[in-house]
């Protein structure tokens, strides 16, 4: 640790008397839909028009279960970026254990981060004894329901303001050839929804002790398995959604053939992109309009180690653009996501954004998996409920078992 902590002293000093050099930065990142690629666009923006460096986006389609493994194997493999996404949590734990991300603990000194960003959970989630590894750029939450206004028009049923009138909905959405729940095929998002059903139906207090007690008890107990039975709904209303990435799924809503999406707040940036009005040709349910409360996640910027004094100048001008007021905002109301600065001005954000603020103000927030769980727990939970939402033959009850098992096991 030692000789890591010189070698990154020693590059420090190198970078600043190079700092009129300009790099070419690679940032890789899984952002590929319409509304995330108008998101990272004003990243590259605002770096390239503020820095001498040049930004060289290395976008990989698929989202975060495929894109981290390619990174995290570069990485390891001798081959690093200038930076990189993950979600704010552990998914970058062994990489800065390794000691092979860069320590900002310095520039977030510098700029006060511990001030600027909140909530300070998230900075807390970039602190690894004591030292910052990384920047963390916005606020996701994954707890909304988006519904389409003419998917209900068309089905003759008023837009439902609850989960459970959602479910009531839809043999009227069948009858009127539509698909009630839009999912996609990829892992997370089945594992995204039905996380999404633990605090609207259980309550946060059952979600807590399911993910950050690791209550194995709580688990396979009757709270939990009322979620089952919710899931189970689910994935009857979404049987005929045979599309894969989420962004498909939040086209079918967008274009009425679906009536809702269980989606995270970056499905914002896809209405955006079409040009819809949230309250007029969508709504948002925060909670599923059961709970309302957020999931507190969303996405963080590491920068690996690099021998090169003009990449790490660079990484350097681009962390602290990334937090620039100016970029917060523009970044964030793109991507659909909240800033993690609190002092910045959003007048300009939408009904559903300003929902979410809302929600963020009052306190009424719980962790995202990535925050709590292992990686490990987080690939056997998307398997068991890619499984799930796959199987009907598969009783609630016998994936509640399983289930109750991984937490027990979970570290």
């Amino acid at each position: 640790m030692k000789s890591l902590k010189a070698f990154l002293a020693c590059g420090t000093l190198l970078a600043f008397a190079n700092v009129a050099q300009a790099a070419q930065c690679e940032v890789t990142h899984w952002w590929t839909s319409g509304g995330e690629a108008a998101a990272v666009a004003e990243f590259a923006k605002a770096f390239e028009s503020k820095t001498n460096h040049k930004w060289l986006d290395g976008a990989i389609a698929g989202g975060g279960g495929t894109a981290r493994p390619v990174f995290i194997s570069r990485i390891t493999g001798g081959d690093p970026m200038c930076a990189t996404q993950f979600n704010h949590g552990r998914q970058a734990e062994e990489l800065v254990e390794a000691g092979l991300m860069r320590d900002f603990t310095e520039l977030a000194a510098k700029e006060n981060w511990a001030e600027i960003v909140r909530p300070r959970s998230l900075l807390d989630g970039c602190t690894v004894d004591g030292k910052v590894y990384c920047v963390p750029i916005n606020i996701h939450s994954w707890q909304w329901l988006w519904l389409s206004h003419k998917a209900f028009e068309d089905a003759g049923v008023p837009v439902p303001k609850t989960w459970d009138e959602f479910v009531a909905a839809a043999p009227a959405l069948e009858k009127a050839g539509k698909i009630p729940l839009a999912m996609g095929g990829q892992p997370w998002q089945t594992s995204g929804a039905f996380n999404v059903l633990i605090p609207a139906i259980a309550g946060k207090d059952i979600y807590l002790k399911v993910y950050q007690d690791k209550d194995a008890e709580v688990a396979a107990g009757p709270e939990m398995a009322k979620v089952f039975q919710a899931a189970d709904a689910a994935r009857k209303m979404a049987a005929k959604s045979n599309v894969q990435d989420w962004n498909q799924a939040t086209n079918l809503v967008i274009t009425g053939q679906a009536g809702g999406q269980i989606m995270g707040d970056w499905a914002q940036g896809e209405f955006q992109v079409a040009g819809q009005v949230a309250g007029k040709d969508y709504s948002c349910l925060p909670g599923l309009g059961v709970n309302e409360l957020i999931s507190v996640g969303g996405d963080a910027f590491y920068f690996p180690v690099s021998k090169d004094p003009e990449v790490t100048a660079a990484q350097d001008a681009l962390a602290s653009v990334m937090l620039a007021p100016d970029t917060q905002v523009n970044f964030n109301l793109k991507k659909g996501s909240v800033p993690v600065r609190g002092d910045v001005d959003l007048n300009a954000a939408n009904d559903c954004m300003k929902k979410g603020l809302e929600i963020l103000a009052k306190g009424n927030t719980v962790p995202d998996p990535p925050r709590l769980n292992t990686e490990d727990t987080n690939t056997q939970l998307n398997d068991l409920f890619v499984e799930f939402f796959k199987t009907p033959s598969m009783t609630p009850e016998e994936a509640q078992k399983r289930y109750a098992e991984i937490i027990a096991s979970a570290d």
